[in-house]
């Protein structure tokens, strides 16, 4: 093992930011080996989409010295990888966070010493304007400095195409810092500004998903809109403009962009307390749907007010559903056959609109968590000569059109928002056509959470008891049953093990880089459960995803409660461990 001393020496050899070093050097001085541990012993980790962590310093947090390495590593094997790279070029943008804009322009000189051409958006961009310009412009690759919904403290470094294990081993070839200066970022002769271009392009393609102009000019719906303290507000004005709507009432505290998050420990709409502002103010201004996007504007909330007074928050599933039956029925309009229609969602959300594929006749394919698989997975379809126009996560991450195979914000509060103003038109609120959704398909309920472990060996530990849960077998083991339910299939995307594929065993999905077990179960009364633990590759969670289905709404809703208590005091030894319950 490399001593610490090594590692805090490289540390103030190498780092030319005077104010991360400062941090290393006085730890150092002042004795504080317990700190040093916690940053320098373990370089941070890529999780599904890139790296997220706390801006300080240190090999484990976000830092300039780990944006240069890991800019010089992806400019390099962009370079001996992606053909005509060089020409083909990088898209890189921002968020408004602490250090992003100065990130992004480090990212740009590392690809322009790369001999690699750049197109560095300017300002604070939305994440999808990532995505979308790489495709526009086929670029080589796409890098966004963002830290999505995470706290204030954090921040992130994105990479849309390529997604290889390849990078990694290319960041620890290029680990030495050649430049520290952002100073050629926007003058360089190979560096170009084309943002406004890809602005005016986005919005021409989002008016793919423009349905009836007419009656979003006359609708009276209103809508509250929470940007979150985040990006999206002018996306969301202009879209909002471009589709026919009225303006929306914004949340006025939270509308610019702040990297303090004055109002919201953690800017995430599925944050308990979150849309409270958002719900106040739809409140005093007499309005019943409110809207919100999280800070990068990748993701999307929505909530309805009925006729009572009663606020419905939306989940990330019954989203996905109300989108998908949107999405199925403006397909069915083009009179294009079903059987060429196909709808992807990541293996953690809500089976719904598999029982919706069954009933309907088109196709859905499940991947894994994080929307590189989603697009990836869309993208497949495409090429077996598929249409697929929806793709979803429960986080909250909805995928519309062929034009970004990523989530979208402002595409996803536009759906929204039409479906809102198709329903009233008819008489009907969106969760009335959710309710119908549930007497044609099957009512499902999810019941999603997390448990906080900051140590990832006790984690391990967690999970390699769930697969030795009876210690009389000696090969693997999962637990038979929870909540009075059977059993009836585990697909263990760590080991490769899936119950369901004799003789091999062998499972369908690619193989997930962190543990992830999804265990099935059922009843005599037909109640069912798929109960998903992964941890997470950003955050000191073991996440788990749950959700019943059957005829009886009260018995489902008992039933998750029965599941998520045995979860945390039988399975995961939640007690015994000092797991934070979320």
């Amino acid at each position: 093992m490399i001593e610490l001393r090594q590692l805090v020496h490289q540390w103030l050899l190498y780092d030319l930011n005077p104010s991360t070093r400062e941090e290393i050097q006085s730890l150092w001085e002042e004795g504080n080996i317990e700190e040093l541990e916690k940053r320098m012993r373990h370089r941070i980790q890529f999780g599904t989409a890139g790296l997220r962590g706390k801006m300080e310093a240190g090999w484990g947090r976000m830092n300039d010295f780990i944006i240069i390495q890991t800019s010089q590593g992806l400019a390099s094997y962009v370079a001996q990888q992606i053909p005509d790279a060089g020409l083909r070029g990088v898209i890189i943008g921002h968020d408004h966070r602490f250090n992003s804009d100065r990130w992004a322009k480090l990212t740009a000189v590392a690809f322009l010493d790369k001999g690699i051409r750049v197109y560095l958006l300017r300002g604070n961009v939305h994440t999808p304007m990532v995505p979308f310009a790489v495709k526009r412009k086929k670029a080589a690759c796409g890098v966004m400095i963002t830290a999505s919904h995470n706290p204030k403290d954090d921040n992130g470094y994105k990479i849309i195409d390529p997604h290889d294990r390849g990078i990694s081993q290319s960041i620890y070839a290029n680990l030495r810092p050649i430049k520290w200066d952002t100073n050629d970022a926007l003058t360089h002769p190979r560096s170009f500004n084309i943002t406004h271009e890809m602005h005016e392009e986005y919005f021409e393609s989002l008016s793919s998903l423009l349905v009836n102009r007419s009656l979003n000019n006359t609708t009276p719906v209103r809508f509250v809109n929470t940007s979150m303290h985040g990006v999206s507000d002018r996306y969301i004005r202009r879209a909002f403009e471009t589709f026919g709507f009225a303006p929306y009432v914004p949340v006025r505290e939270q509308q610019m962009p702040d990297p303090k998050f004055p109002t919201v420990r953690f800017p995430n709409p599925e944050e308990k307390g979150a849309l409270d502002l958002a719900l106040a103010t739809a409140e005093r201004e007499g309005i019943s749907y409110v809207l919100a996007q999280d800070p990068d504007s990748d993701r999307f909330a929505g909530a309805e007010r009925d006729r009572y007074g009663n606020w419905t928050v939306f989940t990330g599933d019954q989203l996905g559903s109300l989108f998908a039956s949107h999405t199925l029925e403006i397909y069915k309009r083009t009179g294009k056959p079903l059987n060429k229609l196909a709808m992807v969602a990541s293996t953690v959300s809500s089976k719904m609109i598999e029982a919706m594929a069954q009933v309907e006749g088109f196709k859905f394919v499940e991947c894994l968590t994080g929307f590189k698989y989603i697009g990836n997975t869309a993208l497949d379809l495409v090429r077996q000569g598929y249409e697929v126009p929806f793709g979803y996560e429960e986080a909250i991450g909805f995928m519309f059109g062929n034009e970004i195979r990523d989530k979208d914000g402002v595409a996803a509060t536009m759906v929204f928002v039409q479906l809102a103003a198709a329903l009233n038109a008819q008489g009907r609120t969106l969760k009335d056509y959710l309710q119908s959704l549930y007497e044609r398909y099957g009512y499902f309920q999810t019941n999603n959470g997390y448990f906080i472990c900051n140590d990832p060996p006790t984690i391990d530990r967690i999970f390699a008891r769930l697969r030795s849960f009876d210690p009389r077998t000696p090969n693997l083991s999962y637990p038979g049953g929870i909540a009075g339910l059977a059993t009836t299939s585990v697909v263990d995307l760590t080991v490769g093990y899936d119950s369901r594929n004799a003789p091999s065993y062998k499972p369908t999905l690619p193989l997930s880089s962190g543990h992830m077990i999804q265990f099935r179960a059922e009843n005599k009364e037909g109640m069912k459960i798929v109960l998903t633990t992964r941890t997470s590759g950003t955050e000191p969670k073991i996440k788990y995803y749950l959700e019943g289905s059957g005829r009886n709404f009260q018995a489902v809703k008992d039933l998750l409660v029965r599941v998520v208590q045995e979860l945390g005091d039988v399975w995961f030894e939640a007690d015994r461990w000092g797991l934070k319950r979320s």
